[in-house]
Protein backbone atom coordinates (compact mmCIF):
# COMPACT_ATOMS: atom_id res chain seq x y z
CA UNK A 1 0.00 0.00 0.00
CA UNK A 2 1.38 3.31 -1.14
CA UNK A 3 1.69 5.79 1.72
CA UNK A 4 -0.11 9.35 2.23
CA UNK A 5 2.66 11.68 1.25
CA UNK A 6 2.25 14.20 4.37
CA UNK A 7 4.58 17.73 4.10
CA UNK A 8 4.86 19.98 7.37
CA UNK A 9 6.08 23.28 6.78
CA UNK A 10 7.57 25.75 9.59
CA UNK A 11 9.06 22.16 10.72
CA UNK A 12 11.63 24.29 12.77
CA UNK A 13 8.78 25.51 15.13
CA UNK A 14 6.95 24.90 18.29
CA UNK A 15 4.12 23.16 15.98
CA UNK A 16 5.81 21.79 13.22
CA UNK A 17 8.70 20.32 15.06
CA UNK A 18 5.95 18.60 17.38
CA UNK A 19 3.99 17.39 14.45
CA UNK A 20 6.92 16.26 12.47
CA UNK A 21 8.06 14.13 15.66
CA UNK A 22 4.36 12.87 15.77
CA UNK A 23 4.04 12.05 12.52
CA UNK A 24 6.88 10.32 11.69
CA UNK A 25 5.78 7.34 14.13
CA UNK A 26 3.17 6.79 11.60
CA UNK A 27 4.58 4.23 10.10
CA UNK A 28 1.50 4.38 6.89
CA UNK A 29 2.86 8.04 6.16
CA UNK A 30 5.87 9.52 4.14
CA UNK A 31 6.89 12.30 6.20
CA UNK A 32 8.96 15.71 4.41
CA UNK A 33 9.90 18.53 6.14
CA UNK A 34 9.45 22.18 4.16
CA UNK A 35 12.25 24.65 6.42
CA UNK A 36 14.47 27.30 5.62
CA UNK A 37 17.58 25.53 7.30
CA UNK A 38 17.67 22.30 7.52
CA UNK A 39 20.67 21.63 9.75
CA UNK A 40 18.46 23.62 12.72
CA UNK A 41 15.82 21.11 11.69
CA UNK A 42 18.48 18.50 12.71
CA UNK A 43 19.05 19.95 15.84
CA UNK A 44 15.73 20.45 17.06
CA UNK A 45 13.89 16.82 15.78
CA UNK A 46 17.59 15.07 15.73
CA UNK A 47 15.42 11.87 15.46
CA UNK A 48 13.92 13.05 12.19
CA UNK A 49 15.29 10.91 9.40
CA UNK A 50 12.50 11.44 6.84
CA UNK A 51 12.67 14.07 3.68
CA UNK A 52 13.58 17.56 3.74
CA UNK A 53 12.61 20.00 1.02
CA UNK A 54 14.53 23.16 2.60
CA UNK A 55 13.81 26.83 0.99
CA UNK A 56 11.81 30.31 1.88
CA UNK A 57 8.23 30.50 1.43
CA UNK A 58 8.79 33.97 0.48
CA UNK A 59 10.34 32.59 -3.07
CA UNK A 60 6.92 31.59 -5.62
CA UNK A 61 9.32 29.06 -6.94
CA UNK A 62 9.88 27.20 -3.67
CA UNK A 63 6.21 26.70 -2.80
CA UNK A 64 4.85 25.41 -6.39
CA UNK A 65 7.61 23.29 -5.75
CA UNK A 66 7.45 22.24 -2.19
CA UNK A 67 3.89 21.01 -2.64
CA UNK A 68 4.54 18.58 -5.48
CA UNK A 69 3.65 15.01 -5.44
CA UNK A 70 1.92 15.72 -1.67
CA UNK A 71 -1.29 14.35 -0.18
CA UNK A 72 -1.76 16.24 2.47
CA UNK A 73 0.09 19.33 3.18
CA UNK A 74 0.52 20.46 7.26
CA UNK A 75 0.47 24.37 7.24
CA UNK A 76 2.44 24.92 10.64
CA UNK A 77 4.75 27.67 9.41
CA UNK A 78 3.66 31.39 10.74
CA UNK A 79 5.03 34.99 11.37
CA UNK A 80 3.55 36.42 14.36
CA UNK A 81 3.35 39.82 16.31
CA UNK A 82 1.40 40.65 19.50
CA UNK A 83 1.17 44.38 18.15
CA UNK A 84 1.06 46.43 14.53
CA UNK A 85 3.28 45.34 11.81
CA UNK A 86 -0.03 44.85 9.83
CA UNK A 87 2.52 45.05 6.26
CA UNK A 88 4.69 42.42 7.89
CA UNK A 89 1.95 40.02 8.56
CA UNK A 90 0.66 40.46 5.05
CA UNK A 91 3.80 40.05 3.51
CA UNK A 92 5.26 37.46 5.53
CA UNK A 93 2.35 35.45 6.77
CA UNK A 94 -0.69 35.98 4.37
CA UNK A 95 0.65 36.69 0.86
CA UNK A 96 2.50 33.08 1.32
CA UNK A 97 0.06 31.05 2.87
CA UNK A 98 -2.62 32.21 0.22
CA UNK A 99 0.08 31.11 -2.44
CA UNK A 100 0.32 27.83 -0.63
CA UNK A 101 -3.21 26.97 -0.60
CA UNK A 102 -3.84 27.51 -4.35
CA UNK A 103 -0.46 25.75 -4.94
CA UNK A 104 -1.90 22.43 -3.12
CA UNK A 105 -5.23 22.92 -4.71
CA UNK A 106 -3.40 22.88 -8.32
CA UNK A 107 -1.24 20.20 -7.21
CA UNK A 108 -3.94 17.78 -6.65
CA UNK A 109 -3.44 17.53 -2.69
CA UNK A 110 -6.26 15.94 -0.72
CA UNK A 111 -6.21 17.94 2.19
CA UNK A 112 -4.73 21.41 3.59
CA UNK A 113 -4.53 21.97 7.68
CA UNK A 114 -3.92 24.98 9.18
CA UNK A 115 -2.66 26.52 12.29
CA UNK A 116 -5.27 28.52 13.01
CA UNK A 117 -6.75 30.07 16.67
CA UNK A 118 -9.86 29.46 19.15
CA UNK A 119 -9.67 33.15 19.14
CA UNK A 120 -10.97 33.45 15.17
CA UNK A 121 -14.09 33.39 17.13
CA UNK A 122 -15.09 37.07 19.22
CA UNK A 123 -15.31 36.21 22.94
CA UNK A 124 -18.84 34.92 24.71
CA UNK A 125 -19.32 37.61 27.14
CA UNK A 126 -21.87 35.63 28.36
CA UNK A 127 -19.82 32.50 29.20
CA UNK A 128 -20.79 30.19 26.75
CA UNK A 129 -18.95 27.84 25.14
CA UNK A 130 -17.50 28.82 21.84
CA UNK A 131 -18.65 26.47 19.20
CA UNK A 132 -16.36 25.27 16.52
CA UNK A 133 -18.78 25.66 13.65
CA UNK A 134 -18.70 29.59 14.47
CA UNK A 135 -17.30 32.00 11.92
CA UNK A 136 -14.24 33.37 11.57
CA UNK A 137 -14.31 37.21 12.43
CA UNK A 138 -11.86 39.88 12.47
CA UNK A 139 -10.76 41.87 15.95
CA UNK A 140 -9.75 44.96 14.12
CA UNK A 141 -7.30 45.52 17.14
CA UNK A 142 -4.41 42.50 16.34
CA UNK A 143 -3.02 42.56 12.68
CA UNK A 144 -1.81 38.68 13.36
CA UNK A 145 -5.27 37.30 13.71
CA UNK A 146 -6.78 39.25 11.68
CA UNK A 147 -4.37 37.86 9.07
CA UNK A 148 -5.41 34.09 10.71
CA UNK A 149 -8.86 35.20 9.83
CA UNK A 150 -8.19 36.14 6.45
CA UNK A 151 -6.74 32.88 5.45
CA UNK A 152 -9.89 30.63 7.21
CA UNK A 153 -11.98 32.76 4.81
CA UNK A 154 -9.74 31.97 2.34
CA UNK A 155 -9.85 27.89 2.73
CA UNK A 156 -13.95 28.05 3.44
CA UNK A 157 -13.53 29.88 -0.04
CA UNK A 158 -11.37 27.73 -2.02
CA UNK A 159 -12.47 24.22 -0.34
CA UNK A 160 -14.83 24.30 -3.49
CA UNK A 161 -11.97 22.93 -5.57
CA UNK A 162 -11.45 19.18 -4.42
CA UNK A 163 -8.80 20.16 -1.60
CA UNK A 164 -10.40 19.92 1.93
CA UNK A 165 -9.61 22.32 3.70
CA UNK A 166 -8.61 21.53 7.65
CA UNK A 167 -8.37 24.58 10.55
CA UNK A 168 -7.63 23.66 13.74
CA UNK A 169 -8.11 26.03 16.33
CA UNK A 170 -5.87 25.95 19.13
CA UNK A 171 -5.85 27.24 22.60
CA UNK A 172 -3.13 29.41 23.82
CA UNK A 173 0.38 27.65 22.77
CA UNK A 174 2.33 26.43 25.60
CA UNK A 175 4.88 23.47 26.72
CA UNK A 176 8.43 22.85 25.99
CA UNK A 177 10.30 24.34 22.60
CA UNK A 178 7.99 27.22 22.80
CA UNK A 179 9.80 30.48 23.33
CA UNK A 180 6.07 33.10 22.48
CA UNK A 181 2.83 33.05 23.89
CA UNK A 182 0.82 33.31 27.06
CA UNK A 183 4.00 32.47 29.69
CA UNK A 184 6.97 34.32 27.98
CA UNK A 185 4.44 37.60 28.27
CA UNK A 186 3.09 37.31 31.37
CA UNK A 187 6.37 35.97 33.27
CA UNK A 188 8.97 39.07 32.90
CA UNK A 189 5.67 41.71 32.97
CA UNK A 190 4.79 39.99 36.43
CA UNK A 191 8.22 40.51 38.04
CA UNK A 192 7.74 44.34 37.54
CA UNK A 193 4.27 44.53 39.87
CA UNK A 194 2.69 46.07 37.43
CA UNK A 195 0.20 43.20 35.98
CA UNK A 196 -2.95 43.38 37.46
CA UNK A 197 -5.79 41.09 37.69
CA UNK A 198 -8.13 41.96 34.62
CA UNK A 199 -11.68 41.36 35.48
CA UNK A 200 -10.81 39.49 38.42
CA UNK A 201 -8.70 36.71 37.51
CA UNK A 202 -12.12 34.78 36.31
CA UNK A 203 -11.31 34.50 32.47
CA UNK A 204 -10.93 30.78 31.31
CA UNK A 205 -7.45 30.16 29.53
CA UNK A 206 -7.54 27.29 26.55
CA UNK A 207 -3.93 26.48 27.24
CA UNK A 208 -2.67 23.64 24.90
CA UNK A 209 0.43 21.32 24.89
CA UNK A 210 2.71 20.93 21.95
CA UNK A 211 1.87 17.01 21.70
CA UNK A 212 -1.71 17.47 21.54
CA UNK A 213 -1.45 19.95 18.90
CA UNK A 214 0.67 17.42 17.88
CA UNK A 215 -2.20 14.65 18.31
CA UNK A 216 -4.55 16.86 16.20
CA UNK A 217 -2.52 17.16 13.29
CA UNK A 218 -1.96 13.18 13.17
CA UNK A 219 -6.10 12.64 13.19
CA UNK A 220 -6.86 15.75 10.70
CA UNK A 221 -4.80 14.11 8.77
CA UNK A 222 -5.80 10.39 8.61
CA UNK A 223 -9.48 10.11 9.97
CA UNK A 224 -11.56 9.85 6.84
CA UNK A 225 -14.68 11.13 6.38
CA UNK A 226 -13.63 14.40 6.54
CA UNK A 227 -15.04 17.43 3.16
CA UNK A 228 -15.19 20.47 2.04
CA UNK A 229 -14.27 22.78 4.97
CA UNK A 230 -13.80 21.77 8.62
CA UNK A 231 -13.07 23.66 11.45
CA UNK A 232 -12.12 22.07 14.94
CA UNK A 233 -11.57 24.16 18.74
CA UNK A 234 -8.58 21.90 19.99
CA UNK A 235 -7.40 22.56 23.60
CA UNK A 236 -6.19 20.82 27.10
CA UNK A 237 -8.06 18.46 29.16
CA UNK A 238 -9.41 21.55 31.29
CA UNK A 239 -9.63 25.00 31.12
CA UNK A 240 -7.79 26.52 34.18
CA UNK A 241 -8.91 30.20 34.93
CA UNK A 242 -6.36 33.24 34.54
CA UNK A 243 -6.25 33.16 38.46
CA UNK A 244 -5.04 29.82 38.81
CA UNK A 245 -2.55 30.29 35.83
CA UNK A 246 -1.41 32.95 37.74
CA UNK A 247 -1.02 31.49 40.93
CA UNK A 248 0.72 28.35 39.73
CA UNK A 249 3.28 30.56 38.02
CA UNK A 250 4.29 32.39 41.43
CA UNK A 251 4.34 29.08 43.02
CA UNK A 252 6.74 27.57 40.74
CA UNK A 253 8.84 31.05 40.10
CA UNK A 254 8.48 32.87 42.66
CA UNK A 255 7.11 35.77 40.51
CA UNK A 256 4.96 38.56 42.60
CA UNK A 257 0.89 38.02 42.13
CA UNK A 258 -0.84 41.06 41.14
CA UNK A 259 -1.60 43.69 43.92
CA UNK A 260 -4.30 45.26 42.44
CA UNK A 261 -7.45 44.76 39.59
CA UNK A 262 -8.72 46.61 36.52
CA UNK A 263 -11.38 45.92 34.66
CA UNK A 264 -11.57 44.13 31.25
CA UNK A 265 -11.91 47.82 29.42
CA UNK A 266 -9.53 49.32 31.36
CA UNK A 267 -7.08 46.84 30.69
CA UNK A 268 -8.10 47.61 26.54
CA UNK A 269 -7.79 50.98 27.11
CA UNK A 270 -3.97 51.05 28.85
CA UNK A 271 -3.06 48.48 25.91
CA UNK A 272 -4.08 51.31 23.72
CA UNK A 273 -2.01 53.82 25.29
CA UNK A 274 1.25 52.02 24.98
CA UNK A 275 0.58 50.95 21.66
CA UNK A 276 -0.05 54.67 20.76
CA UNK A 277 3.29 56.21 22.72
CA UNK A 278 5.65 53.49 22.17
CA UNK A 279 7.49 55.46 19.56
CA UNK A 280 8.31 57.13 23.13
CA UNK A 281 10.08 54.54 24.68
CA UNK A 282 12.55 51.99 23.78
CA UNK A 283 11.51 48.76 22.57
CA UNK A 284 8.16 46.82 22.63
CA UNK A 285 5.01 48.50 24.67
CA UNK A 286 4.10 46.81 28.21
CA UNK A 287 0.60 45.96 27.54
CA UNK A 288 -0.94 45.68 23.96
CA UNK A 289 -4.25 44.96 23.23
CA UNK A 290 -3.37 41.80 21.94
CA UNK A 291 -2.21 40.96 25.03
CA UNK A 292 -5.43 41.93 26.62
CA UNK A 293 -7.67 40.14 23.99
CA UNK A 294 -5.44 36.50 24.68
CA UNK A 295 -6.61 37.33 28.26
CA UNK A 296 -10.53 37.17 27.35
CA UNK A 297 -12.57 34.16 28.08
CA UNK A 298 -12.21 31.52 25.89
CA UNK A 299 -13.91 28.59 26.80
CA UNK A 300 -13.89 26.72 23.53
CA UNK A 301 -14.05 22.47 24.50
CA UNK A 302 -13.10 20.03 22.06
CA UNK A 303 -16.43 18.23 21.79
CA UNK A 304 -16.86 18.18 18.31
CA UNK A 305 -12.82 17.44 17.98
CA UNK A 306 -13.46 13.96 20.06
CA UNK A 307 -16.51 13.05 17.72
CA UNK A 308 -15.53 13.88 14.68
CA UNK A 309 -11.29 13.25 14.86
CA UNK A 310 -11.49 11.19 18.07
CA UNK A 311 -9.07 14.13 19.36
CA UNK A 312 -8.53 13.63 23.38
CA UNK A 313 -6.13 15.70 25.29
CA UNK A 314 -3.99 14.19 27.53
CA UNK A 315 -1.28 16.62 28.66
CA UNK A 316 -2.65 17.98 31.86
CA UNK A 317 -1.68 22.23 31.59
CA UNK A 318 0.20 22.24 34.71
CA UNK A 319 2.29 20.14 33.04
CA UNK A 320 2.32 22.00 30.21
CA UNK A 321 2.98 25.27 32.25
CA UNK A 322 5.62 23.62 34.06
CA UNK A 323 7.74 22.45 30.68
CA UNK A 324 7.99 25.82 29.45
CA UNK A 325 9.07 27.56 32.51
CA UNK A 326 12.06 25.13 32.82
CA UNK A 327 12.82 26.15 29.36
CA UNK A 328 12.51 29.71 30.33
CA UNK A 329 14.64 29.08 33.07
CA UNK A 330 17.41 27.86 31.24
CA UNK A 331 17.57 30.83 29.29
CA UNK A 332 17.47 32.98 32.81
CA UNK A 333 13.45 33.88 31.99
CA UNK A 334 14.66 36.52 29.34
CA UNK A 335 11.94 38.83 28.18
CA UNK A 336 11.02 37.70 24.66
CA UNK A 337 9.87 40.60 22.07
CA UNK A 338 6.88 41.22 20.94
CA UNK A 339 7.81 39.92 17.26
CA UNK A 340 8.89 37.31 15.15
CA UNK A 341 12.33 38.06 14.09
CA UNK A 342 12.85 38.62 10.04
Amino acid sequence: MNKLKVLVTGATGFVGSHVLETLSTDENLHVIAACRDKTKLSRIVPGFVGDVREGNLLDSRYIHDVVADIDVVCHAAAWTSLWGHRKEEQRYYRDPSIALIDAAIESGAKRFIFDSSVVVVKPHRDKTPIKDTEPARHPRLWPHMDIVVDIEQYMHKQARHGTTMIALRFGHFVGKRYNLGLLSLLHPRLKTHLVPWVAGGKSRVPLVDGRDIAQAYQLATTVAGLEGFESFNICGPSFPSMREVINFIHNETGVPRPHFGVPQWGAYVFGWLMEKINFLVPGDPFLTRAIVYLGEDWYAPSDYAKKRLGYKATIDWKMAVRGQLTDMKKNGYAKKPLTDRI
